[in-house]
């Protein structure tokens, strides 16, 4: 009795320093927020303009992180949203909307009217509801330096069907956040953890939320049992019971002021429904102790639903934090869980069949030389660390560390060699295997048992190398990797901060938009309420030049946006950013 009543003491307790954490992070995050509302409304009078669906076929996204990619759940395509790209001194936000082709292995544009706003770190979840429904939720949209935040609470869905968004205004649904997880599961999305960051204040999240697919109606529940500890990025995978099942993720908290101490987490939870399919399910939590060979600790890993009741985890990254620095190993394994056996393994690549085929014989000559004598196995092996080293176009060496599993037993191998097709040769040369380069952060989707990897990153030193490159393997066979789209990192474009008098401008220019935006050739009126027509960009005019000739009019542009109320620098530096904008990206 008197554990029990420590525990609930304990248990309320970190429940009021929580609450007490959430509103001063809220108060911080208000007035940063404040700066950016009036930025993100001018991007959406601009997707204003557009009024008719386009699809068009285009060359492959420019690099991009933290979007979405999600497999089309009737047709053979992939469909990507949003994202960011920093290129050492800015980070532009996207909104824009790509399909991929599997069949056709092209890309294709396309824009629909009135869609959500810039955002990276969201999450999405396709339904196969009236020909298919891609529902988005969250995510942030953030100044270039990395230091203003904008944390959207919206729900959006895209009628594939139809080529048309809708904004889902419900009550009750979570506050706003980044790195959280969303499923689909039961007609219901489910929605677990995340962040909310300001410039110098962040929480963590483990609230559950569930979204009703039928009623459209938000709940908060109030699962049983104690779960995991607030996190972001983790994994998050529904079973075929209606169950959901957390592994992983990442966390960190203040030890004193200006340190902080990051937590990589590998314990792993399963959330179960109780009385499915009555009014109000009944939610509880319990810890899982799985089999095999976990994951070693990572964040940054990508998650996907796979064949034969499994899920799989790709990549990520293990910081080692060091006095004045964190260097990461950055990895490309795949492992496997089993749901039903709650086992863990590492994924492991069987080859070309022409080259099993070579294997096979060599173990059979082995054992007709060795007579009736045992053939002795070499001992399983351990990992296998690989180090390749890549020179830039300025002379930057990047070292990009890959660590490969140790071999596992046939048991743990997915399909069978009964059930394979002969090798396809585009697959790549024997002896020289092609696989996706070692990074995190990647996009994974998974259509007709095929994994399809897109972009990711890797870091070398301060330089962010941010990827655009397609691979697919085949999960029912695992027998090689293929290369869809190639992309060279050395030719990757990375600006050194700037040291020059503008550093005080970049650091309030608010976030930019993508570099294709389509320019509008519509002429329209001026008045209170319409849209303006913005100073055009002569010729080879210097950006100096431009913001000094054009500043009047942008202020009184920000001034409108923000309401007479607003405090002039905080006008003076929305002006700035749109004129920067707008002279980056003139529409």
């Amino acid at each position: 009795m008197g554990k029990k009543g420590k525990r609930d003491k304990k248990g309320k307790g970190a429940e009021k320093t929580a609450a007490k954490m959430e509103k001063k992070v809220s108060r911080r995050a208000k007035k940063e927020e404040e700066d950016l509302e009036a930025l993100i409304a001018e991007f959406q009078s601009l997707d204003a303009k557009k009024t008719q669906v386009i699809e068009s076929s285009c060359p492959p996204p420019s690099p991009r992180l933290n979007c979405s990619l999600c497999a089309h759940p009737e047709r053979d395509e992939l469909i990507l949203f949003g994202g960011e790209y920093f290129n050492g001194q800015k980070t532009y936000l996207y909104n824009e909307l790509y399909i991929y082709h599997i069949r056709k292995n092209s890309w294709a544009k396309l824009e629909i009217p009135n869609p959500p706003p810039r955002r990276c770190a969201h999450q999405a979840a396709v339904v196969p509801t009236a020909g298919g429904q891609l529902w988005i939720f969250g995510g942030e949209f953030a100044s270039p330096n990395g230091e203003q935040f904008y944390h959207y609470k919206d729900l959006w869905v895209l009628h594939l069907a139809t080529k048309t968004w809708e904004q889902i205004k419900a009550p009750g649904g979570p506050s706003g956040r980044s790195g959280h997880r969303m499923v689909a599961c039961k007609r219901q999305l489910i929605i677990f953890g995340g962040f909310h960051e300001s410039a110098r204040d962040y929480i963590y999240y483990n609230d559950v939320y569930a979204f009703n697919l039928d009623c459209f109606t938000w709940s908060r529940l109030a699962p049983a049992g104690i779960g995991p500890a607030p996190r972001s990025g983790c994994q998050m995978t529904p079973t075929p019971e209606g169950n959901i099942i957390i592994y992983g993720g990442y966390s960190k908290q203040r030890i004193k002021k200006d340190v902080d101490k990051g937590t990589l987490h590998t314990d792993m939870f399963l959330l179960k429904a109780e009385g499915a399919g009555k009014e109000e399910d009944r939610w509880t939590w319990s810890r899982l102790s799985p089999s095999g060979v976990k994951p070693t600790p990572r964040s940054g890993f990508s998650v996907a639903a796979a064949p034969n009741n499994r899920c799989l985890l790709f990549g990520g990254v293990h910081d080692e934090e060091e006095e004045e620095s964190i260097e990461g190993d950055f990895f490309n394994d795949i492992y496997f869980y089993d749901i039903g056996k709650n086992r863990w393994f590492p994924a492991q690549l069987k080859g070309p069949k022409s080259e099993r085929r070579k294997r096979r014989r060599g173990r059979q000559a082995e054992a007709e030389a060795a007579g009736d004598e045992e053939l002795q196995l070499p001992p399983p092996q351990g990992p296998l660390e690989i180090v390749k080293e890549v020179v830039a176009e300025d002379g930057t060496v990047m070292t990009i560390k890959q660590v490969i599993p140790g071999a596992a037993g046939d048991r743990d191998r997915s399909g069978s060699e009964e059930e394979e097709e002969e090798e396809e040769e585009e697959g790549g040369a024997l002896g020289q295997p092609v696989e996706p380069c070692p990074r995190s952060n990647a996009m994974v989707a998974v259509k007709h048992g095929v994994l399809y990897v897109y972009g990711g990153m890797f870091e070398v030193g301060d330089r962010q190398v941010t990827l655009s490159d397609l691979h697919s393997i085949d999960l029912h066979r695992m027998d090689q990797w293929k290369v869809l789209l190639e992309m060279d990192p050395k030719t990757q474009e990375w600006l050194e901060e700037s040291e020059s008098d503008e550093e005080e401008d970049d650091d309030v220019e608010g976030a930019e938009g993508g570099e294709e935006e389509e320019e509008s050739s519509e002429e329209e009126s001026e008045d209170e309420e319409g849209e303006q027509q913005h100073p055009a960009v002569q010729p080879g005019e210097p950006q100096a030049q431009y913001l000094a000739r054009t500043e009047q009019y942008w202020l009184g542009l920000a001034r409108g946006h923000m309401g007479p109320e607003a405090k002039d620098k905080k006008v003076l530096k929305v002006a700035h950013a749109m004129a920067k904008t707008f002279y980056e990206d003139p529409i």
